[in-house]
């Protein structure tokens, strides 16, 4: 047998961009991308893509040239994560909420060749490139029309717009750009910058196949489903999912913008069965009023990652009737690579027991090789009694090359030991779920004890009156610092700092109760749903340190 090995018969490069095709045979008539009342079926979406390759590749881009998007979830951003890479290119999708100094920042990093952008960030990426260095060569722009909103201007006469682009320079039968080898980049992803300046992670063909096979196999995800965007696309392209639809045939409902009212009405109309977002999706539908919710339509099936989910949260919205699943993953790898996997006899236990566990993020996926909790000073393997924490690490196939132009980056985060560390602080329990416990500079150091503000939120959350609750660092002068809790209450809801001190004393160790409660009307968040803890660490420092024998303070922000 040593004699056998790698042919050109069995080491054609792996890459995702084969799934579009063999989905237009499969699935050819069935529906692909829906859009108010624009719909595509999977051959038309397979030849709209070959369109836009053909298109790039005659605008003068080659392989490892960078094609930003700046789009919401509309069928054009569907359509690049398989055009853009197919005409040799690297897809880099940018945050829609990013500033245009920020945006300024990642087109001059990557080098991009050319920018796909929606009317209503056209002004944010007007400034972007007035703020490029002198000399800097600007992408080519080309705007994403949208025809179902009527408030947008039409775009001038001479403008180079998307669908132009794909009626008169896209070639339908253009012969896609192979990969040469599986580890050519194919995707550039920015860091959100929630914990510090955003780094430019890049993914290969191989990582990309990998984890889009693998998020489906740990979902579940059956043929043909149908699949609502409320997770935006640019995150982490969209968990995968953009290429999982197409190996499976289902139906991309694409939605600009997530609100509650027009979630239940779309799943409603349109019969969603699966759907994936942020935390912040889930408080969003289970705190919706009577008046907005609507029936489920049959089972509906949330996979929720992104930030650790409070067990309140997930209790209230199985409540409604959403299946709710539970992972972790990061821009490094690309989409999930934890999964909470359920097990039968959990179905046995009181509902708050159920969601306590599906809080936990789990067990390493099929497809990832390893994971671990380990003593950031030694490199070992933390003890599994569910409370001694350390650092996450991970190694699996679609782990990052590595990041963009940032070798001492890369260096610290994929060391020599073979894992890439996380920063992300976790525990790992006896029966071998591990459960974050906060991000390492988030972690509350209070005279001496390690305060994980996750594990306050998730006692906050259980409060009858809170909407949402972020916990930081406030420095003490006599700790060192304490916990601080920003809260936004439940419309009609009302309570003082004290009752929310009072009501945590009752139910976590007297060290981990909030000395200070700061009332807001919405919590600081990144697009993806994360609050912003750095933007809170800030107010926290700016209101000065606590003294010692003030056991409460309320303010509102």
């Amino acid at each position: 047998m040593d004699k056998l090995g790698a042919n050109p018969a069995n080491s054609s490069p792996l890459t995702p961009l084969g799934f579009l095709e063999r989905a237009a045979t499969v699935y050819g008539d069935c529906p692909s991308v829906v859009y108010h009342g624009t719909a595509f079926t999977w051959s038309q979406t397979y030849r709209r893509c070959l369109r836009l390759a053909s298109a790039l590749v005659s605008l003068g881009v080659s392989r490892r040239d960078v094609v930003s998007v700046l789009l919401p979830n509309v069928p054009a951003m569907y359509e690049a994560h398989f055009g853009v890479p197919m005409s040799g290119a690297v897809l880099n999708s940018i945050n829609t909420r990013l500033d245009a100094r920020t945006v300024s920042v990642l087109l001059r990093h990557s080098g991009s060749k050319l920018v796909f952008v929606d009317p209503a960030l056209l002004p944010v990426l007007t400034d972007a490139l007035r703020l490029l260095p002198p000399g800097h060569p600007a992408p080519r722009v080309v705007l994403v029309e949208d025809p179902h909103e009527k408030d947008f201007p039409p775009a001038p006469a001479a403008a180079l717009t998307y669908e132009r682009l794909l009626e008169t320079k896209g070639d339908p039968e253009f012969r896609w750009v192979r990969p040469a080898s599986e580890w050519d980049p194919m995707i550039l992803n920015y860091t959100s910058g929630t914990t510090s300046a955003p780094k430019g992670v890049v993914h290969c063909h191989r990582g990309i196949f990998v984890v889009t096979l693998d998020s489906l196999v740990s979902w579940s995800v059956p043929e043909r489903p149908t699949y609502l965007w409320t997770l935006p696309m640019f995150h982490a392209n969209g968990w995968s999912f953009p290429w999982g639809m197409a190996v499976v045939g289902g139906t991309n409902v694409c939605l600009r913008r997530v609100d509650a009212g027009e979630v239940y009405e779309t799943i409603a109309d349109r019969k969603v069965t699966h759907l994936c977002g942020a935390p912040v999706v889930l408080n969003m539908l289970a705190n919706a009023p009577e008046g907005v919710r609507r029936a489920l339509p049959g089972k509906v099936r949330i996979l929720t990652a992104g930030a650790p989910p409070p067990a309140a949260v997930l209790g209230r919205t199985e409540a409604i009737g959403f299946d709710v699943s539970h992972g972790y993953g990061l821009t490094e790898t690309a989409g999930l690579v934890l999964s909470c996997a359920w097990k039968g006899e959990w179905n046995r236990l009181p509902a708050s027991e159920r969601a306590r566990l599906k809080a936990r993020q789990g067990v390493r996926t099929p497809g990832m090789a390893d994971v671990d909790v380990v003593d950031g000073e030694s490199g070992r393997s933390v003890p599994r009694d569910g409370s001694t924490m350390g650092e996450i690490v991970l190694r699996g196939a679609c782990v990052t090359m590595g990041y963009f132009k940032d070798e001492e980056a890369t260096r610290a985060a994929i060391r020599e030991d073979g894992w890439f560390y996380t920063g992300d602080v976790g525990v790992m329990h006896p029966d071998g779920y591990l459960e974050i416990r906060d991000r390492s500079k988030d972690v509350i150091i209070s005279g001496g004890e390690n305060i994980s503000s996750v594990e306050v939120e998730n006692v906050l959350y259980g409060h009858p009156a809170v909407n949402e609750a972020a916990v930081v660092a406030r420095p003490d002068e006599f700790w060192g610092e304490t916990p601080c809790a920003f809260v936004s209450l439940k419309e009609g809801a009302a309570a003082s700092a004290a009752e929310v001190i009072a009501w945590s004393r009752e139910r976590m160790a007297g060290y981990m109760v909030p000395k200070t409660v700061v009332f807001r009307g919405e919590l600081p968040k990144t697009s993806t749903g994360k609050v912003q803890k750095y933007v809170l660490r800030n107010l926290a420092k700016e209101m000065g340190p606590t003294r010692r024998g003030v056991s409460s303070s309320s303010s509102k922000m």
